[in-house]
């Protein structure tokens, strides 16, 4: 996998987890921090998030950071 699929898949785990969590895009950007805008490219791969971005998105989603990057 090279980093663009990485970014991709990562962007669908983010709103499949999200919306599994029946959260809205506000909601999770609210609660993890950050906002609505950047949650929303993160999504769709426009923007590629860092390591402190990951943790707080994976702290608002309650689960360990490894399952962000869990794409099977």
């Amino acid at each position: 996998m090279n980093e663009q699929e990485l970014y991709i898949n990562l962007g669908k785990k983010i709103k499949y987890l999200r919306e599994n969590a029946h959260l809205t895009q506000e909601k999770l950007a609210e609660l993890a921090g950050i906002s609505l805008d950047y949650l929303g490219k993160i999504e769709v791969n426009i923007n590629k998030p860092g390591l402190k971005t990951l943790i707080k998105i994976s702290n608002a989603l309650s689960i360990p950071i490894k399952a962000l990057f869990d794409f099977e």
